[in-house]
């Protein structure tokens, strides 16, 4: 899983989050900085507002924690969703000395990326290639 400081660094890049259930997300600033939490039907819930998105966490008066804005969460991205989104310019994953590099086509000319786990690898890749386009990606 994505640390939230590599997340924050997704969408500082210009990666958008549309949820979607299973998404998992973090609400950093609240005292909840270590949790992470899932889309789901029943517990957790994006409502539509007529001021935007929100969270529901229903059934958490323990945590004191009703709706959450969706700008104020941070979404946590999967492997899979992250290879998803870096579309045709992914060409592989491989293992090299114990970490995992992740080789993407930009133009023509083959970067590589490589982190100690397959989804950091993925996401420095996706953040190269939002930089260098200058547009957000949608999931």
């Amino acid at each position: 899983m994505v640390s939230t400081h590599l997340a924050r660094r997704l969408s500082d890049a210009g990666l958008v989050w549309k949820p979607r259930l299973g998404d998992r997300f973090a609400v950093p600033d609240r005292d909840l900085d270590n949790e992470v939490f899932v889309l789901s039907n029943m517990t957790i819930q994006v409502h539509d507002r007529p001021d935007g998105q929100v969270i529901g966490f229903n059934g958490t008066t323990e945590w004191a924690l009703d709706d959450v804005d969706l700008d104020e969460a941070i979404w946590l991205p999967r492997e899979d969703q992250l290879r998803e989104l870096l579309g045709g310019t992914f060409r592989e994953l491989r293992r090299e000395a114990g970490d995992y590099a992740v080789r993407v086509d930009v133009l023509g000319e083959d970067r590589v990326f490589t982190e100690a786990s397959a989804d950091e690898a993925y996401a420095s890749a996706l953040i190269f290639l939002l930089s260098a386009a200058g547009l957000s990606a949608s999931e």
